[in-house]
């Protein structure tokens, strides 16, 4: 009886949150191939997709596009490393998605006093986005950089984690993580995504590039977010660092693990709510309702999603994301390898953490579950941790604390372990080249 009450007040509890904003804008469907000239001109699918196109089967199109981005991924997902990485100090603003009052209120509180000189500069690491778009403000990516005191890596390899935060969240989401792995001696870069704070195009009000009823941007604003991810490996790498990890928050967590699937260096992996299909949640969350509805006037269905959005769906990268985890066996001598013949012939390197929501009306209990089982069934290592609330309470008052010991232990822990790896032969540390130097 209890738990029946629980969760009727928790349901309508999140519903509550996911029906407050009024600025959501249903926007009809477009196929939008044009996001994804480059890579169709590269599979050779131009006149595939053109004569299709033509005789009135865009959808078959699209079908045919995302079965090549599965069948080369790495093409897809690959990028040429940016020339540009800098560093820029500047005053953090809000960059609101919502015009609640009280919103408002606290963006233009924040902009006085950061023209009154009392807001202190934060850094953040600008660069060129290599998935290109028409929106000049989009491509150049924004991180704020979090270092950990030098005293506080000393002793170890150098750490840091990249930090995703949900669909439309404003710049400040997630920032009280950053400052929290901060104190573990691990450093952190909140990115940015796509279409996000200070990357979103003026014309916009929330960050509805990043998933809309466009289909082909949706696809380019995913790739974009998974190369961005992989280039601020490249640039941490650049500093020194040596072990990374990445942390997403519901579509930040799609993207953190489509990044892992095709990167090894990503070894922590902290996917706050997750989803197998991405077009699942879109047409059964409750906060992309209006894009459900321009689908749906579209004549599209769930089917349809799961075509035209395959391929960037976790579902059908949990095989690569298992084989980038598994790496041979180092530093064994011969008699040692011959023993594990048979029974151990490779280890998984990556640290897995999942979390769900037991009452998440935004990604259904049930499609958590299938990450659960698949990651079960492929062989991958994980942490599994249970809200007990939905996906937008997750943020509110007591189990957005829950959520960030969740977090924050786990990371913790893995980074802790990772220290602990003997170092391959040959390869010398960040602290003992400090020492070198010196």
């Amino acid at each position: 009886m209890l738990k029946n009450l629980y969760a009727r007040w928790m349901y309508e509890w999140e519903t509550r949150l996911t029906s407050r904003d009024s600025n959501r804008v249903v926007r009809k469907l477009e196929w939008g191939f044009e996001w994804l000239a480059p890579f169709i001109e590269e599979a050779g699918l131009t006149g595939r997709v053109e004569r299709l196109v033509a005789a009135g089967a865009p959808e078959a199109a699209m079908v045919a596009v995302n079965e090549a981005i599965l069948g080369d991924s790495e093409r897809f997902f690959g990028y040429e490393r940016p020339s540009d990485f800098r560093l820029e100090a500047r005053h953090p603003m809000l960059y609101p998605t919502n015009v609640r009052p009280e919103t408002l209120e606290r963006d233009a509180r924040l902009k006085a006093l950061a023209a009154e000189g009392k807001v202190e500069r934060a850094q953040f690491l600008r660069f060129t986005s290599p998935e290109r778009t028409p929106y000049a403000e989009n491509d150049l990516v924004n991180a704020r950089w979090y270092p950990a005191d030098p005293k506080k890596q000393a002793g170890k390899p150098k750490q840091a984690m990249i930090v995703l935060p949900q669909w439309n969240a404003d710049a400040f989401s997630h920032n009280a993580l950053c400052t929290l792995f901060n104190r573990f001696g691990i450093s952190a870069l909140r990115l940015s995504k796509p279409y996000h704070d200070i990357r979103r195009p003026s014309e916009l009000e929330r960050s509805d590039y990043a998933v809309s009823a466009n289909i082909g941007r949706t696809l380019s604003a995913t790739r974009q977010a998974v190369v961005d991810i992989r280039c601020c490996v490249d640039w941490l790498e650049a500093q020194g660092y040596e072990q990374f990890g990445v942390l997403g928050t519901s579509l930040g967590s799609c993207y953190a693990f489509l990044a892992s699937a095709h990167d090894r260096r990503i070894r922590v992996n902290a996917f706050n709510h997750a989803s197998a299909a991405f077009g699942d949640v879109v047409w059964d969350g409750q906060s992309t309702r209006h894009i459900r509805q321009a689908l749906e006037d579209a004549g599209l269905n769930r089917e349809s999603l799961r075509g035209v959005w395959g391929g960037i769906s976790p579902l059908h990268y949990y095989g690569k994301f298992q084989k980038a985890g598994v790496r041979d066996l180092e530093n064994r001598d011969q008699e040692n390898r011959d023993q594990a013949a048979g029974v151990r012939a490779a280890e998984f390197a990556k640290k897995v953490l999942l979390i769900y929501a037991r009452y998440d009306l935004t990604f259904p209990l049930e499609y958590s579950l299938q990450v659960v089982k698949s990651f079960h069934a492929h062989g991958i290592r994980f942490e599994e941790r249970v809200l007990p609330c939905g996906h937008y309470t997750t943020g509110e008052t007591p189990y957005q604390y829950i959520d960030g010991w969740y977090l924050g232990s786990f990371v913790w822990r893995a980074f802790r372990e990772l220290a602990r790896e003997p170092a391959k032969p040959g390869a010398m540390r960040s602290s003992e080249r400090e020492l070198v130097g010196k």
